[in-house]
């Protein structure tokens, strides 16, 4: 159960600034308040299950879409795909990645529809059930504990699915295929222009899309879009911090292909969704606690309630009566 203090609802609230909030309780101690709050609602736990999804998801969507360049008959798109998972997926995990853009494309050629159909399909189901858990992640965050009813919890993931998703590939398209693109402009300060620009414009779609999902999947009314860009910002920023890091340290090192061999891409790909989605939650917590500060609730942790037994001051009383001497009868 999530011990995370609930925070009030603030959108009917006017008159106030996020930036301002912001500036008045200190970023420091915002993410610091953050952290605690996502202790005390489980969220490593919520992180290492969606995770596991994520993963999942990136490989189906990865088949999918090279099962769509081969309906098609344009086998050079998976060339594209390639360079867009080397630009966005660290080591062995893009390795593993971009073994499965072979495996699909060897597989188009001769049965051309059945990597799109599999891709798509699984795409769907793992994208679902993952927003499924990030709804369950996200409320115990907020402190609420019930999450919507399975019908409703599972259509409003479907649809989160699709739009996140379709923002996520744009941005993916726009840093990974962006060289292609450059390449093909041809035209020297426009090429140059566009190889820079590319870059924040990914970012901001992804930034988009998280708060896109942090504005709709937690079971509760949420504030205007300004009280989620802080925290939506934060995950993405931690999201590049994890990307680059582990980009280095593959590079830099073989000793985790020799450790791991033929798993290392399983693994990395694992460890790498696993960080990621711990900085998406620490983001949300980070929306929700900006909001309980809006609220006048800064407390990360839900308050001891009166009727609660103190387990401490219990353990101490059983103590002393098994400690205090016992008089035995004589006689």
């Amino acid at each position: 159960m999530s011990t995370a203090a609930p925070v009030p609802e603030t959108w009917d609230l006017t008159g106030d600034d996020a930036r301002a909030t912001l500036e008045s309780c200190g970023r420091r101690t915002l993410l610091v308040d953050a952290f605690e709050r996502m202790r005390a609602a489980d969220g490593f736990s919520h992180a290492r299950s969606f995770a596991f999804l994520v993963s999942l998801l990136l490989v189906q969507a990865t088949i999918a879409l090279v099962g769509l360049a081969m309906a098609f008959g344009d086998s050079r798109f998976s060339t594209g795909i390639v360079s867009m998972i080397r630009n966005a997926v660290p080591g062995p995990a893009g390795e593993l990645l971009t073994g499965a853009v072979a495996q699909a494309s060897e597989v188009g050629r001769s049965k051309r529809y059945l990597g799109l159909v599999i891709g798509l399909v699984g795409s769907v189901i793992s994208g679902t059930t993952a927003l499924g858990q990030l709804e369950r992640g996200l409320n115990r965050l907020y402190g609420v504990e019930q999450d919507r009813p399975t019908v409703q919890k599972y259509g409003r993931a479907l649809v989160l699915a699709v739009c996140s998703g379709a923002l996520v590939t744009i941005a993916f398209v726009s840093i990974g295929f962006g060289s292609v693109v450059g390449d093909q402009l041809n035209r020297g300060w426009l090429d140059t222009a566009w190889n820079v620009v590319r870059w924040p414009i990914g970012i901001g779609v992804l930034v988009a899309a998280t708060a896109l999902l942090f504005r709709w999947c937690p079971h509760r009314r949420q504030p205007a879009w300004s009280w989620l860009a802080f925290g939506s910002s934060v995950s993405v920023l931690l999201w590049v911090v994890v990307t680059a890091a582990m980009g280095a340290v593959f590079r830099l090192s073989n000793s985790f292909g020799d450790t791991y061999g033929s798993l290392a891409g399983i693994v990395a790909l694992q460890l790498w969704s696993l960080l990621s989605c711990m900085g998406i939650l620490f983001g949300g917590a980070v929306a929700a606690q900006l909001e309980a500060v809006r609220a006048g609730r800064p407390g990360p942790r839900r308050p001891r309630s009166d009727s609660e037994p103190d387990r401490s001051a219990l353990a101490t009383d059983i103590d002393a009566v098994v400690r205090e001497p016992v008089a035995l009868p004589t006689g």
